[in-house]
């Protein structure tokens, strides 16, 4: 043990040592030397082949050296060469130009307002702002005998364009989805809402990635305590990269041992756009089309982006049948094993009979079929996940189909087992929410083994101990079964039901505490018909 305790002391000194050496460098400020600035630039970065270094003479007598760095592949080549290149070349010959870049201390900003043609300009004085700007697709521009520079805005790497979302489908409703460019998903949330109270606050995480991370809510809307943990959560991460939203969802969620989500993730805007009216919060990542929603209420994952643009009526049934969906789902296989292995005096007698007759010649218990069906469909839908996509469903829908009938043959499985596991299958894909399926296929297995050992006492003990578990969750401060626990009779109007759009004029009380009303007197809003024309 004190072997490893010193491997791991040494490895740790090791690693500490080196992220100093790192931080040093990046410490460093520019100095006046263009030759010195370029070496440390190509020291530091290895000689890499994808860093484009372009030093030149430029001026009326070629007096001024200017060094020009990008990188390859993600900064746009004709812009730099149409905005940057060419004007530093051509305009710089100019006498008075040149006399002011030499003899005044406002050369860059010379340079800002006559000289380079773009709109997004910062000046660069130390290392680790360069190299971030370098690499996150900017042009630097250096002149010689001075410590400054200044970084334009030149990104133009290649990108997905904007297409239907593939995890979250609709009949009616936008067909644009997420990319993963974060300035162009900001750009579609902007477009949903034209408002000035909306704030796009930006940063970056991640020691070695930098990914660029925006939240966005309504000043006004959302609840500022949230808003200030939200930003609080996030400075105190810590860590060498962050490569998807998922990260960010595991490092500042309330609780992390439990299946349940505490947040939304989507790649929807018109979704983000509802949830940023009602007081949330978003937060998108760099280089993902899926933007996490805070705070997350059990109830927001059985609702769709589509129960919005349908009637009412039609949304509500829906709903209600979701909700069944997750009951069956969670609980079919569970009470089918309790039923026939110690309650089946609650059966019918002439399906007891059945279920017997079907169950002669099988030679396990119902527990261990329900364990071993289950299984087989999971096997299945994950190969047909990882599997190419002109193939995937096909070996899924086959691979079911074959396996069920030769289990069934074989004698292995009753054909009342194939049942319930398809229908428990079919009735995990209602719910809009891909997370919360995944919590659903966990549990059901815990639930199958309490019914296996307790009966029906198992499956109510297993359900008890849910529910308790669901009330004690919190996201980001707020209960996880608002508005039920603790229950609020006017959140209701958009929980199980949907009631019209002009009946759900207040936003969630526990999520959005200031600005509570969002549209008019429910009296007025009402619809009311035409008058009959005489």
């Amino acid at each position: 043990m004190k072997f490893i305790e010193k491997m791991f002391k040494s490895k740790m000194k090791s690693s500490a040592s080196n992220s100093e050496n790192q931080k040093d460098v990046n410490h460093i400020f520019l100095s006046k030397s263009l030759e010195k600035n370029i070496n440390l630039i190509k020291k530091t970065l290895g000689e890499s082949s994808d860093i484009v270094i372009r030093e030149f003479f430029a001026g009326e007598d070629g007096k001024i050296k200017i060094g020009v760095i990008y990188t390859d592949g993600l900064a746009d080549k004709t812009l730099v060469q149409t905005f940057i290149l060419e004007p530093l070349m051509l305009e710089m010959r100019k006498t008075n130009l040149s006399a002011n870049i030499l003899s005044k201390k406002n050369s860059f900003e010379i340079l800002k307002n006559y000289v380079i043609p773009k709109g997004d300009m910062k000046d660069v004085s130390d290392f680790e702002y360069l190299f971030t700007q370098l690499l996150s697709g900017n042009t630097i521009i250096l002149i010689d005998s001075y410590n400054k520079g200044i970084a334009v805005d030149s990104r133009g790497w290649e990108s997905r364009d904007v297409t239907e979302p593939t995890s979250q489908t609709v009949i009616r409703g936008p067909k644009e989805g997420f990319t993963e460019t974060l300035r162009t998903n900001t750009a579609l949330i902007r477009r949903k809402i034209k408002d000035p109270s909306l704030r796009i606050e930006a940063k970056q995480i991640g020691r070695r990635t930098k990914t660029d991370i925006c939240i966005i809510f309504i000043k006004g809307v959302a609840n500022d305590k949230i808003v200030k943990e939200v930003h609080k959560r996030l400075d105190r991460i810590d860590i060498d990269g962050i490569l998807e939203s998922g990260y960010i969802e595991e490092l500042i969620q309330d609780e992390v041992y439990t299946p349940f989500p505490t947040m939304i993730n989507t790649e929807r805007p018109d979704s983000v756009a509802a949830n940023l009216l009602e007081g949330r919060i978003a937060i998108l990542v760099d280089g993902t089309p899926f933007v996490l929603i805070v705070p997350a209420l059990f109830t927001d994952f059985f609702k769709s982006a589509e129960d919005y643009y349908h009637r009412f009526c039609f949304s509500s049934l829906v709903r209600i049948i979701r909700y069944f969906s997750f009951f069956i789902t969670l609980l079919t296989p569970s009470i089918y094993v309790a039923v026939t292995t110690f309650h089946q005096e609650m059966l019918p007698t002439p399906l007891l009979i059945s279920i017997a007759a079907q169950r002669e010649g099988v030679p396990f218990p119902a527990v261990f079929e329900a364990l071993l069906m289950e299984l087989a469909f999971e096997i299945l839908r994950e190969a047909g996940v990882r599997m190419p996509r002109a193939a995937g469903a096909a070996i899924s829908i086959v691979g079911a189909l074959v396996l069920g009938e030769a289990a069934v043959m074989a004698g292995i499985v009753s054909p009342a087992m194939v049942i319930v596991v398809s229908l428990t299958a079919i009735s995990s894909f209602v719910i809009p929410s891909y997370n919360l399926s995944i919590t659903i296929r966990i549990l059901r297995f815990l639930f199958m083994i309490l019914g296996a050992t307790f009966g029906l006492y198992g499956i109510s003990l297993g359900l008890i101990a849910l529910v308790l578990h669901l009330c004690s969750l919190r996201s980001f401060g707020i209960p996880y079964m608002a508005p039920m626990a603790p229950f609020n009779l006017d959140d209701q109007r958009d929980t199980i039901f949907r009631l019209p759009h002009y009946r759900i004029f207040s936003r969630p009380h526990l999520i959005s505490q200031k600005n509570i009303i969002r549209q008019q007197s429910p009296l007025i809003a009402k619809p009311t018909p035409p008058k009959d024309y005489e």
